[in-house]
């Protein structure tokens, strides 16, 4: 059973746009967090002077009004999501050029509405937009799609909707917000010698997202401050949630809910939303006083972002993924069993909430990190019979996508805590196809075609794996 967007709340979905619950208790009940907002979309229509096409008596501003009022039902359906700004009529070359000046940094993205045909001359000019542009044009309108669909294949952010179904809109209203999110979003990298790195500045180049770089020294002393009688409490709620506690010890497990206090502080001061850490090496170094499994857990079932070993990749696909479907993503290490046509994904931590952040979350045991045996980690038993995304950016340029269906959970001495079964359509092309590292990010529910409209809207361009 595949759980599409709809199926997350309103609630969930406001959740996710960035750790609501967390963001506003760090930050203040009106918390003005940058990656909370709605995307903000400047709408143009383009009609010519003397109208032929559709119909030469075409009225061209109750043609506009129609249109207004079908977009002004879109915004308050993703009340939130979006906000709808503009409006202007643009006839001629010269005006299409002034509205392309006279865009503003806050934009996010621009909606281009055809209302006539011979607009080609008012196209050229908006070519030019550096933000994302989406046409929308209904059917006997007018021929631009022959020029912006070639924007996407000459590699512009482009895409486009040629319908007479206002809901071909609603993707696109989450793309957007999508948009917002990771241009206004920060991540911090935690590792060994850390620092503003390529990697990083290609994402911030790519998509606006900033990025910073604590240390480990950052981590020790927030886990310090944190209040120990607040972490035990919280702590003894964690483990009498869990359905058993196999390795650690209390003390393992407050440490461990000190450690995420401490992220969280370290969040608040660098006014960010994601953190992803070098933990093995941290770890077995003694630069971290725990492992952060069940930090990152708490943390994306809360819809900020909690990454494991530095990955940079993986954290920006979390984003995408969660920011456009309203539901926690979690890194996994893809183990292949081609005689059985499966892939089983492993980790020592997992998200639970999955069908939606805030919302219902699955079985837990609590369980120490697998590769050593110390700590603490996360051994959830994840919904089955369900198709999950597994994606991951290769570069800020591609993203590899496939889907499976969750067959079973795994319970076994070998590999990481939770691990779960999926069929996949064909294992062996997938293992011949595969690159870009062992990470691939997990999340519930089937997004090859929203991804896929993400990748023309954002510029990037999708690879499929199976």
């Amino acid at each position: 059973m595949t759980h599409p967007v709809s199926s997350v709340s309103r609630r969930q979905f406001a959740a996710s746009l960035g750790g609501f619950a967390i963001a506003s208790r760090l930050f203040g009940a009106d918390s003005s967090a940058p990656w909370m907002g709605p995307a903000v979309v400047r709408r143009v229509f383009l009609a010519v002077p003397t109208p032929t096409w559709p119909h030469p008596a075409l009225d061209v501003a109750k043609e506009k009004a129609e249109v207004e009022a079908t977009l002004a039902g879109v915004e308050k359906k993703h009340a939130g999501v979006v906000r709808f700004t503009g409006g202007d009529l643009v006839r001629t070359p010269e005006a299409a050029q002034a509205f392309a000046k006279g865009l503003t940094s806050d934009v996010d993205g621009v909606l281009i509405v055809d209302l006539t045909s011979g607009t080609s001359g008012m196209l050229a000019p908006l070519r030019e937009i550096a933000v994302p542009t989406l046409l929308y044009s209904r059917p006997y309108s007018g021929w631009s799609y022959v020029d912006v669909v070639r924007w996407a294949q000459q590699g512009k952010k482009a895409d486009l909707i040629l319908s007479s179904e206002p809901g071909d809109l609603d993707p696109y209203m989450r793309i957007f917000r999508t948009i917002h999110h990771l241009r206004n979003s920060k991540v911090l990298v935690v590792s060994a010698g850390s620092g503003r790195n390529q990697t990083a500045e290609a994402f911030t180049k790519q998509f606006g997202t900033a990025f910073g770089f604590p240390t480990y020294g950052d981590l020790k002393a927030a886990f310090e401050s944190s209040d120990v009688k607040k972490a035990q409490t919280e702590a003894e709620k964690f483990t009498k949630a869990a359905l058993r506690v196999v390795e650690p010890s209390a003390r393992e497990i407050t440490d461990s809910m000190r450690l995420y206090h401490g992220i969280l502080a370290v969040l608040e001061r660098e006014k960010a939303n994601a953190i992803t850490v070098d933990c093995l090496g941290g770890f077995k170094r003694g630069d971290l006083p725990a492992y952060p499994c069940l930090a990152w857990s708490k943390m994306n079932d809360a819809g900020l972002y909690g990454v494991c070993e530095a990955d940079v990749e993986s954290t920006m696909t979390q984003l995408l993924l969660t920011s456009f479907t309203g539901k926690p993503g979690f890194v996994s290490d893809p183990v292949f069993d081609t005689s059985r046509n499966e892939i089983i994904h492993a980790h020592c931590v997992s998200a639970t909430a999955m069908h939606g952040v805030g919302g219902v979350k699955s079985p837990y045991a609590i369980r120490s990190h697998m590769e050593d045996n110390k700590g603490v980690s996360i051994q959830v038993l994840v919904p089955i019979q369900e198709t999950v995304t597994c994606a991951k950016f290769l570069t800020p340029e591609t993203v590899a996508i496939s889907t499976g269906e969750v067959i079973g959970n795994v319970d076994d001495a070998r590999g990481c805590r939770t691990k779960f079964r999926t069929r996949v359509a064909d294992a062996r092309k997938m293992l011949e196809n595969f690159t870009g590292g062992l990470h691939r990010v997990v999340i519930y529910g089937d997004y090859l075609r929203p991804v896929d409209q993400m990748g023309r809207l954002m510029g990037f361009k999708v690879v499929r794996e199976g």
